[in-house]
C-alpha cells in the first residue's frame, strides 16, 4: 500500500467567458493545492484583497466564472490490484480527468470521492484536470427545474451542496468559490483497504465499551483479519471471503473517562486497527484516540414545560456555549495553529461548548480533535441553514452520502454529543411566510424527520439527534417556544430592547446576540476610510445586517449617553453589545436548573465584519469576550430582578461546594454606604441559589446616585447593579491616577480611580495592532485600583496609553444634561 500526494505543479486557469478580466483571460495561474480560486488569484496579484474595503463586488465575477486546474505528475507503476484517485474534497461541481480521460463527476463540497484510474495511468508523466464549473449556474438551473424556495437572502444556496454563507449572510461576504479545498493523491493497494472504520464508545457501567464497525473495500476474496487495541484490551475478528464488514467489541476495564471541561479531566485513549491477510500481512492501518464517556439528552416534560438537558456520564451539563461559524471565507487559510488559537480563547472565556451552525461546513479533523483535546462539547448541526431545501434529486441521494460520510468520520470524537438536523428551517416553515409560496412543494421536513435521523439511529446511536435549532420536541408545540426544547431569541436584536432577555424563561436558548464593530485595528486594516464614520462607506459595505446601523443606535439610545464622534461610537457599541450578552447569559444561568445551556451567537467572524462575535475577524477579542468570561465564570454571583423586588443568585458551577461570606451594600457613587447585609453562602456543587433582598436594599434613595454591590470576597467577581441607565446616571467626571510600568512583554497599568469608573477598558490596539490587554470593562469605585496588563512587542507611550481614546469609562462623556 502506497499513498501519493498531488499537490505540486498546479495551474489554474479560466474558462474563456465575457465576464473574465483581460488580465486573467488566456492566463495559466500557479495554483496552490489544496486551496481555491480566489487565493490563488489573490497570490498572483490579479485580484484586490476581497476582505478589504468593497473589493467583494470586484471579485463577485469569479463565482459565475468556470475554472481548470491541471498539473503533470509522475507514475511508477507497480503490482498493486488497485490504484485510486482519491479526493477528499473538491468545492463544488466538478468533473475529473486523468490523461484526457474523464473518470468522474462530483456536485458536493461536503464528501469526499474516489476513482479508481489505474488502468489510466502510464508510466512517466501523467495529466490530472478537475474542471469546476459555476456554482452559481448549477443552482440556478436546479432552482429553475424544481421551483424556487423561500431562504433569507436572494442566493440559491439551497439548490447546491455548498457551504451555504458562501453566497453572503448578515456578517459574510459574498464570495463564491471553487477549487480543491482538500488534499487530492493517489492510494494504491492491494487486496483490501479499510473503506470505514466506526467504532461507538460507550460506558457499561465502570467499564468502557467500544463497538468497533469495520467496513472494507476488496479487490479479492481471501478471508481477512481484523485486529483492535485500546487502553489494554484488545481482540480480533475474521471476515470472510467475500463479506465487507465486521463488528469487534472490546471491553475496557474502568477506564479514564472523558469528562467535558469543568467536569474532569478529557482523558482519551488510542484505538489501534489493523486489517491484515490470514498470514499475517498487514494490508492497512487506522489509528485514533477516543474518549469513553455516555450522553443522553434529558427533553423529559415538567412543571416548565419540557427539558433539554444534556447529560454527560450522568451529569446534567449547563452547557456555557458559544455557536462557530466558518472562521474563514476560504478554509485553506484556518490552520491547525489558527484553531487552537480560537478554541483556547473559547476555553479561556469559560465555554465548554461549540456549536457547529449549519450554514458553514463540517469542520476538520482537527477542529474535532483540538476540542477533545480541550474537553469542549460540540454539537454538530447538519447543513442546512435558514431556507427551504428541495428534497428532490439529486439533492436526497446527495444528503444522505453526505451524512453517511460525516456520521461515520466524525463518530470517534468524544467531544461531539449532539447532532441537530438544521438551523431555523422548521421555524422559518411555520413563521416566515414560506408555506403559501411553497405551495406543496418539498422544503426539507423529510429530511430532518425521516433521513437523517434513520442515518443517526443507524450509524451513530451512541448520541442524541435532534430535528432542528430551534426546536420544541413535538410538531404539535410551536418549534421556537421557549419552554420547549431549544429556542433562538432574535426580537432582541431585531425589535426589543436587551432587557427583554429578562422576560424569557426558556429551557436552552440555542442562539441569542448583539451587534458590535470589530477592533479598531482591524477597522484599520480593512477599511480606507478617511475619516472613519459609522456610516461611512467601508463601514456600511462592513456591515450586512439589515438595517443594522440603526438597530446599533436604538441600543445606544436606550441606555448610554450619545457619542460624540466615531471613537465614542465605537467604544460605546462594543460595550452595549458586552452589557446586552452579559446581561441575557447572567439571566438564564439564574434560572437554573430551568434553563440548562446557553449559547451566544457567535465566537468567531470569517473576516472584518461588524457583527455578533466576540472575537472579530482578525481574530482579536471585543469587550464581549471579556463579559462572557465574566457570564460564564464557575461560580457567578448576579443581581436580579424578580416579584417587584431584587434578588441576589448564586450560581456555582463547580465540583465542589461553595461556601462564603457574602454581602450586599447599597452605595452612593462616592461609595458612602446606605444600607447594607450580609448571608452565608452555601451552595453545593452544579446548583444554585437564590437569595432575596430587603427592601432597604432593593429600593434606592436617589436612583441617578446609587448602586448595588454584592460581594463573596475572593470567590467570585462582585455583581453590580445600578438603579438607573448610564444616560440617565449623574456620573461625576471621570478622575483617576494611571502609572505604567514596563514588564518583560508589555507593560502594566495601574489605574486608581478618583471617583467611580464605569466599565474601565483598554485598547492598546489602537497605538499597535499586536497589542493585547489581559482585563476589560472594570468598574472602580473611589479609591479602587486595577492593574492592567498590556502585552506588546515594543514599548506603547505611556501617556497615549492612560488617555482617550485608549484608556475609556463610561463617564469620560457627558451624559446629557452635563
Amino acid at each position: 500500500m502506497s499513498r501519493q500526494a498531488l499537490h505540486e505543479g498546479w495551474v489554474l486557469r479560466a474558462v474563456p467567458g465575457p465576464q473574465v478580466p483581460a488580465a486573467v483571460a488566456g492566463r495559466a495561474v500557479p495554483a496552490t493545492v489544496p486551496g481555491c480560486v480566489h487565493t490563488d488569484l489573490l497570490a498572483a496579484g490579479l485580484i484586490p484583497d476581497p476582505y478589504l474595503d468593497d473589493n467583494e463586488h470586484a471579485v463577485a465575477w469569479i463565482g459565475r466564472t468556470d475554472w481548470v486546474y491541471e498539473t503533470t505528475f509522475r507514475h511508477e507503476p507497480g503490482d498493486e490490484d488497485r490504484v485510486d484517485l482519491v479526493c477528499a474534497g473538491l468545492d463544488t461541481v466538478a468533473t475529473v480527468s486523468v490523461n484526457g480521460v474523464e473518470v468522474g463527476r462530483t456536485e458536493n463540497m461536503h464528501r469526499g470521492y474516489r476513482f479508481d484510474v489505474r488502468s489510466l495511468l502510464r508510466a512517466g508523466d501523467n495529466t490530472l484536470a478537475v474542471r469546476f464549473d459555476s456554482a452559481y449556474r448549477y443552482a440556478e438551473a436546479h432552482r429553475d427545474r424544481l421551483g424556487d424556495r423561500p431562504n433569507a437572502y436572494p442566493e440559491p444556496f439551497g439548490f447546491i451542496r455548498k457551504m451555504a454563507c458562501n453566497f453572503g449572510w448578515d456578517w459574510g461576504p459574498t464570495l463564491v468559490t471553487a477549487g480543491i479545498w482538500q488534499p487530492i493523491g493517489l492510494h494504491a493497494w492491494s487486496t483490501a483497504r479499510l473503506a470505514h472504520v466506526r467504532p461507538l464508545v460507550t460506558l457499561d457501567g465502570p467499564d468502557g465499551r467500544v463497538e468497533l464497525h469495520v467496513e472494507v473495500e476488496r479487490a479479492g476474496d481471501a478471508p481477512l483479519t481484523v485486529r483492535a487495541a485500546v487502553a489494554g484490551a484488545s481482540g480480533t475478528v475474521t471476515i470472510p471471503p467475500g463479506e465487507r464488514g465486521a463488528v469487534l467489541t472490546l471491553t475496557v476495564r474502568e477506564p479514564a473517562r472523558w469528562w467535558p471541561r469543568g467536569y474532569g479531566e478529557p482523558a482519551r485513549h488510542l484505538l489501534d486497527v489493523t486489517l491484515s491477510t490470514p498470514d499475517g500481512d498487514t494490508l492497512d492501518v487506522w489509528s485514533r484516540r477516543i474518549g469513553f464517556r455516555s450522553v443522553r439528552l434529558d427533553t423529559s416534560p415538567d412543571a416548565h414545560g419540557s427539558a433539554f438537558t444534556l447529560h454527560v456520564n450522568d451529569v446534567p451539563v449547563v452547557a456555557r456555549g458559544v455557536n462557530w461559524i466558518p472562521d474563514d471565507v476560504f478554509p485553506t487559510r484556518v490552520t491547525r495553529a489558527r484553531l487552537a488559537e480560537r478554541l483556547t480563547q473559547a476555553a479561556d472565556a469559560n465555554v465548554n461548548l461549540l456549536r457547529v451552525w449549519g450554514g458553514g461546513r463540517y469542520e476538520s479533523d482537527d477542529f474535532y480533535d483540538l476540542a477533545d483535546e480541550r474537553g469542549l462539547l460540540v454539537q454538530q448541526d447538519f447543513l442546512f441553514a435558514c431556507a427551504a431545501y428541495p428534497e428532490e434529486e439529486p439533492f436526497r441521494g446527495e444528503v444522505e452520502a453526505e451524512a453517511r460520510e460525516q456520521v461515520t468520520r466524525l463518530a470517534a470524537h468524544p467531544s461531539l454529543v449532539l447532532w441537530t438536523g438544521n438551523n431555523e428551517n422548521i421555524w422559518g416553515w411555520h413563521d416566515w411566510g414560506w408555506q403559501e409560496p411553497l405551495a406543496g412543494r418539498t422544503w426539507g421536513h423529510g429530511y430532518y424527520f425521516d433521513l437523517l435521523p434513520r442515518v443517526v439511529a443507524d450509524l451513530d446511536p451512541t448520541r442524541p439527534y435532534w430535528p432542528g435549532s430551534p426546536w420544541s420536541g413535538s410538531e404539535d408545540v410551536h418549534p421556537n417556544d421557549p419552554a420547549h426544547g431549544t429556542t433562538h431569541i432574535w426580537d432582541v436584536w431585531n425589535t426589543d430592547d436587551y432587557t427583554r432577555y429578562r422576560a424569557y424563561t426558556p429551557r436552552f436558548v440555542a442562539e441569542f446576540g448583539y451587534q458590535a464593530p470589530p477592533a479598531y485595528a482591524t477597522l484599520r486594516r480593512a477599511l480606507s476610510d478617511d475619516p472613519l464614520a459609522h456610516d461611512s462607506p467601508g463601514m456600511a459595505h462592513h456591515q450586512k445586517a439589515a438595517d443594522g446601523d440603526a438597530k446599533l443606535r436604538r441600543g445606544l439610545d436606550a441606555h448610554l449617553p450619545a457619542p460624540r464622534d466615531f471613537d465614542d461610537w465605537h467604544w460605546l457599541t462594543q460595550l452595549n453589545q458586552a452589557r446586552a450578552i452579559r446581561l441575557g447569559v447572567e439571566h438564564f444561568r439564574s434560572l437554573r436548573p430551568v434553563c440548562m445551556g446557553t449559547i451566544v451567537w457567535q465566537l468567531n467572524d470569517c473576516w472584518p465584519v461588524t457583527s455578533w462575535s466576540a472575537v472579530d475577524g482578525d481574530g482579536r477579542r471585543k469587550p464581549l469576550w471579556y463579559a462572557l468570561r465574566r457570564a460564564y465564570a464557575d461560580r457567578l454571583l448576579t443581581v436580579q430582578p424578580r416579584d417587584g423586588g431584587l434578588v441576589v443568585v448564586a450560581v456555582n458551577d463547580g465540583g465542589t461546594a461553595w461556601r462564603a461570606s457574602a454581602s450586599v451594600a447599597r452605595l452612593t457613587l462616592a461609595g458612602e454606604p446606605r444600607a447594607k447585609t450580609s448571608v452565608d453562602l452555601d451552595v453545593p456543587a452544579y446548583a444554585s441559589v437564590v437569595l432575596a433582598l430587603p427592601p432597604e436594599l432593593a429600593r434606592p434613595d436617589e436612583a441617578r446616585r446609587e448602586l448595588l454591590v454584592a460581594e463573596a470576597g475572593d470567590t467570585a467577581e462582585r455583581a453590580l447593579w445600578f438603579f438607573a441607565e448610564d444616560r440617565d446616571v449623574e456620573w461625576p467626571a471621570a478622575e483617576l491616577d494611571a502609572t505604567v510600568t514596563p514588564v518583560d512583554g508589555g507593560q502594566r497599568v495601574r489605574v486608581t480611580a478618583g471617583t467611580v469608573l464605569r466599565d474601565l477598558t483598554l485598547f492598546p490596539d489602537r497605538l499597535d495592532p499586536a497589542a493585547t490587554v489581559d482585563e476589560a470593562l472594570v468598574t472602580l469605585l473611589p479609591g479602587e485600583s486595577v492593574t492592567f496588563t498590556v502585552t506588546a512587542d515594543a514599548p506603547l507611550d505611556p501617556a497615549a496609553l492612560t488617555s482617550r481614546p485608549v484608556l475609556r469609562c463610561v463617564n469620560d462623556l457627558p451624559p446629557a444634561g452635563r
